[in-house]
């Protein structure tokens, strides 16, 4: 019998982790006007990774590593186009919000800036639920910014619905778990 189904009886297990049980909340969105922060119509979503980077020191003919600085990799975001609210449009005004500007003439000037391009977005938060709904994960990515969006493919021979894939830039991401611990959050010391 396979270890996690046996103490389903008692109701002592839990299910594992399902891909398929997650929430996407940008927070800035109801300053464009849409009414919940929750992305319902998210599709999929990357989870944030990180690299530890290590750098070799030589001595006498042996190599010794130690570990360097961690650097966050991006997450992707796909979500379908609802049409209300209307997800190319929305994009386009947190784009907007962030200082791009179309250079329609020689006095404009103005040009994206990381405060306004975060401030746009204000937090994205990937949640990881159980059967219930309630939250098992939780990763909030810090002073994330949209760095790509692909307004996806249109194409006569296929009925799929309109996809667009977003992808995030932020500094780092601090995970919460189901007991309500926050990790990568805190700094230790050690004597």
């Amino acid at each position: 019998m396979a270890f996690w189904t046996e103490n389903f009886s008692n109701g002592t297990q839990k299910d594992p982790k399902r891909n398929f049980r997650f929430t996407v909340q940008i927070t800035g969105l109801t300053d464009t006007g849409i009414t919940s922060s929750i992305v319902w119509y998210a599709k999929t979503a990357t989870k944030p990774g990180y690299t530890i980077n290590s750098v070799e020191h030589k001595y006498l003919g042996h190599t010794f590593n130690y570990p360097g600085s961690v650097t966050w990799g991006d997450v992707d975001i796909t979500v379908v186009d609802p049409t209300d609210p209307d997800v190319a449009g929305t994009l386009a005004s947190i784009v907007t919000k962030g200082g791009y500007v179309i250079p329609a003439n020689t006095n404009t000037q103005q040009t994206i800036s990381k405060a306004k391009a975060v401030s746009a977005l204000q937090s994205v938060i990937i949640t990881q639920i159980d059967s219930d709904g309630k939250a098992v994960e939780s990763w909030k990515l810090w002073n994330a910014f949209i760095t790509e969006v692909q307004h996806g493919t249109l194409d006569y021979g296929s009925d799929e619905l309109t996809e667009y894939t977003i992808k995030f830039k932020y500094d780092w991401a601090q995970l919460t778990d189901a007991s309500k611990t926050d990790h990568f959050t805190t700094t230790t010391t050690s004597s």
